[in-house]
C-alpha cells in the first residue's frame, strides 16, 4: 500500500464496462484525495480496465449464483468460497479501510469477506433496479449508494441504507459536461449518433440501413450519421447506407465517443447505466431502445426515469420497425426546439458531481469506525 495515502480503498466490481467506469471514475477522485486504491475484479478487466488507476489488481474467483443449471451449482458454490477465503487472506494482508462493491458476481466474494472481518462496506447499484449481486449483500452492507432516486427490489431491510449519489462517469465525459447544445440552422447539417452494446450494435446494424433509406430526401441530405457496428457487420451497413446517400462514419469502437454524443443533436441507443449517466452528464436527447428480454428488466427501468425527466423517448424492440423508426427519425429531426428542451431535461436528470458525492460517502463510512489509518491486518 502506498504509505503516503490516507488509506487503501478496495474497489470489488465485475469485469464489463458497466461495472468498472463508474468504479473507474470513483478511483479516480479517491486517488486525488489522497487514497490509495486496489481493484479486485475477474478476468475481463484485460478488455475493459486496461486503462483503470488501481495500484494493484486482483483477480478473485467468483460464479453466479443462478439456479437455472442445477449441474453448476456445488461448483460455483465452490468457486464462491474459494474466493470469500482469498479475498479474506487479501483484506488481512493489505488492510483496506474500506471495501466498495460495483455489482456483478465478481464482487460477492470480497464484499462478503470484508462483512465478515468487520471492514466498512458499501455498495454501489447503477441501475434503477438492484443487481442480484448486490441484492444478496445489501443486508451486510453499511450504505447503498444509488444512481437513481427510485431503485426497484431492494429488500425492505435495506430500504434505509439508500443514498442517492447518482452514477459516477470517466472524466472523458465530464469534459464535455456543460458544452452547449449544437444549434441547428434550417438547412444545417443534423447529426446523429447510434451506439449499443454487442447486441444493441446488431440490431441497430440491422434496422438503420432499412431506416433511413425511408427518409424522405431533404433529411437524408442534411443528415450525418456516426454509428457503432460490430467488425462482421461493419461492411454491410457501410454499403447499405451509402446507398441511401446519408454521409456517415461507422466502427466498432469510437475511442472519442463523450465526444462524439456532445456533438450530437440526437442519440439513439440502448438504456445501459453508463450510457444514461453520460447522456445526462452532456445533455443529449436519446431515442432508448432497452435491451429485451432482461431478468430484472433494469434497462426498461433505467429508460423510463430518464424519459419521465423528459430527455429521451423509449423504444420497445419488438415493436420498432424500420418505418416506425424513420418517422419518429422525421417527427423528432423536424422540431429543433423540442430536441434542445429535451436536452435541457437531460442535464437536469445527469449527476455530473456524481463521483464527487461516492467518494463523500465512502470516507463517512470509513470516519463512522473510526479507522481512517488503519485496516484489519491484525484482526
Amino acid at each position: 500500500m502506498n504509505a503516503s495515502a490516507r488509506g487503501l480503498v478496495a474497489l470489488a466490481a465485475g469485469g464489463t464496462g458497466g461495472h468498472l467506469f463508474p468504479a473507474q471514475a470513483l478511483a479516480e477522485v479517491l486517488l486525488r484525495r489522497g487514497f490509495d486504491v486496489h481493484l479486485i475484479t475477474d478476468e475481463r478487466v484485460r478488455e475493459y480496465g486496461k486503462n483503470f488507476p488501481a495500484s494493484q489488481t486482483h483477480i478473485v474467483p467468483s460464479a453466479s449464483l443462478s439456479m437455472s443449471k442445477l449441474s453448476r451449482v456445488p461448483g460455483n458454490g465452490f468457486r464462491l468460497l474459494r474466493g470469500v477465503l482469498k479475498a479474506r487472506k487479501l483484506f488481512k494482508q493489505t488492510g483496506p479501510v474500506a471495501v466498495v462493491g460495483f455489482g456483478g458476481y465478481p464482487s460477492l466474494p470480497p464484499l462478503w469477506a470484508a462483512t465478515m472481518l468487520g471492514v466498512p462496506t458499501l455498495l454501489h447499484e447503477q441501475n434503477a433496479v438492484l443487481g442480484r449481486a448486490n441484492k444478496l449483500l445489501a443486508s451486510r452492507v453499511a450504505a447503498i449508494a444509488t444512481s437513481f432516486e427510485k431503485v426497484f427490489r431492494v429488500p425492505e431491510e435495506a430500504a434505509a441504507k439508500l443514498v442517492l449519489t447518482g452514477n459516477p462517469v470517466r472524466q472523458s465525459a465530464l469534459n464535455f459536461s456543460g458544452v452547449p447544445y449544437p444549434d441547428i440552422g434550417p438547412a444545417g447539417q443534423l447529426r446523429l449518433v447510434v451506439f449499443g452494446g454487442s447486441q444493441g450494435a446488431k440490431f441497430f446494424s440491422d434496422i438503420m440501413p432499412g431506416a433511413l433509406s425511408l427518409l424522405s430526401p431533404d433529411l437524408r441530405k442534411r443528415l450525418s450519421l456516426v454509428q457503432q457496428c460490430r467488425s462482421e457487420d461493419l461492411a454491410r451497413v457501410e454499403r447499405a447506407v451509402t446507398n441511401t446517400g446519408v454521409t456517415a462514419r461507422f466502427s466498432p469502437f469510437f475511442p472519442n465517443m463523450p465526444e462524439e454524443i456532445a456533438n450530437a443533436h440526437l442519440v439513439i441507443c440502448r438504456s445501459g447505466a453508463s450510457s444514461i449517466a453520460e447522456l445526462g452528464v452532456i445533455g443529449r436527447p436519446a431515442m432508448l431502445v432497452p435491451l429485451p428480454h432482461a431478468i430484472d428488466n433494469d434497462q426498461l427501468k433505467n429508460a423510463e426515469s430518464f424519459a419521465a425527466a423528459g430527455g429521451g423517448w423509449i423504444f420497445p424492440q419488438a415493436d420498432l420497425s424500420e418505418a416506425k423508426l424513420a418517422g419518429s427519425l422525421e417527427q423528432l429531426l423536424s422540431k429543433p426546439s423540442d430536441l434542445k428542451e429535451a436536452a435541457n431535461a437531460a442535464v437536469r436528470h445527469g449527476k455530473p458531481d456524481a463521483a464527487e458525492k461516492l467518494a463523500d460517502l465512502v470516507e463517512r463510512i470509513v470516519a463512522a469506525r473510526g479507522t481512517a489509518t488503519t485496516g484489519v491486518v491484525n484482526r
